[in-house]
């Protein structure tokens, strides 16, 4: 699949104007900045943990308008250390609230009152709605794409309790049979698939193999039209693969370091904000009824003219898919003027 959207083509790709690294605590992130250079600031933050940005992502964004800032997370990406290569060095102080005040140092490295626009996909969506709850005074509008509140439903859809199969029976099998058949333990591992896939990620000698069975399974299921070009050079490509497995495997085991229903019972410091949910009718990575929990949440809070909620037809997860990416940019593009 092209980067088109059905309604028309995203920006163009465009070379960024600065790339750097900011040092944190054992880490290197990666950043880089595209666009306008004196335009408010749109920030993109990656999904995973650990997929990383790519130049695509830029072309979300009006770059004669914005000043577009993609950072690549711990331990994925550009970033040093990457799980490719130093799998411990890369999930070594590696954790949410980690990552949001990675967020906040980026701000004051660019010397930013505030972000305008947040832009976060799916783990992604997680990371934005955490940072602003936090700072809800260092950004001004909110994007979400495929909401992921980490609540223990959503994580159990996707990983433990087989509720993908509905639409996706084949990968669930590829899913499960991988362990069971690299298990010495079967009763013991099946009930916890997601400690089984880090025990494996954590041998050297079957790292790769798991990783990619791993993303594999979330990837395919991701984009409602099939496997995509995009997904295929992920899975062919260890410093992107790796990355992808073991950072998702470690948050989601841990409940992406957050307290249970802290994203839903925080929304009261972000209820202000102007907040657009993009989220796909046929998304079976995240949940529309996490979409739908969130909006509602803000809702009872007493927002209501300012958060609005797309359930996007005909579209899956992935932002590869036509109409999500049509529907993301069209928000970017309405979000100039709606200030």
């Amino acid at each position: 699949m092209t980067d088109q959207t059905r309604g028309g083509e995203l920006y163009p790709t465009i070379t960024p104007y600065k790339t750097d690294y900011l040092s944190v605590s054992g880490h290197q992130i990666y950043y880089e900045l595209s666009g306008n250079p004196d335009g408010p600031a749109a920030l993109f933050l990656h999904g995973g943990p650990g997929g990383g940005t790519s130049a695509r992502d830029r072309c979300f964004f009006n770059p004669d308008h914005y000043r577009i800032v993609l950072m690549d997370q711990r331990g994925s990406g550009k970033s040093k250390p990457n799980a490719s290569y130093d799998y411990e060095g890369a999930l070594f102080n590696n954790s949410t609230n980690y990552l949001i005040e990675d967020i906040e140092l980026l701000r004051a490295e660019l010397s930013l009152d505030h972000w305008q626009l947040i832009l976060g996909g799916s783990w992604g969506s997680t990371l934005a709605v955490a940072y602003a709850e936090k700072y809800p005074k260092q950004c001004r509008q909110i994007l979400l794409r495929g909401v992921f509140t980490a609540l223990p439903d959503e994580i159990d859809a996707l990983f433990q309790d087989g509720t993908t199969a509905n639409h996706y029976p084949e990968e669930w099998e590829k899913y499960v049979s991988y362990i069971e058949k690299t298990s010495k333990n079967w009763n013991l591992e099946k009930q916890n698939l997601l400690a089984a896939y880090q025990k494996r990620l954590f041998d050297p000698d079957q790292r790769l193999e798991a990783a990619k069975i791993f993303a594999g399974y979330e990837l395919s299921i991701s984009c409602l039209y099939g496997t995509n070009d995009r997904v295929k050079r992920i899975l062919s490509d260890p410093d992107k693969l790796v990355p992808f497995a073991a950072l998702e495997v470690h948050y989601m085991l841990h409940g992406c370091f957050l307290k249970r229903g802290q994203l839903i019972e925080n929304v009261n410091s972000i209820k202000n904000h102007r907040i657009h949910i993009v989220h796909g009718r046929n998304d079976s990575v995240c949940l529309p009824r996490a979409a739908w929990r969130f909006y509602e949440s803000l809702k009872n809070e007493g927002a209501i003219n300012n958060v609005t909620l797309n359930f996007v037809e005909a579209a899956g997860h992935s932002d590869s898919d036509q109409n999500i990416a049509d529907a993301l940019k069209q928000a970017t593009d309405h979000l100039i003027t709606d200030v």
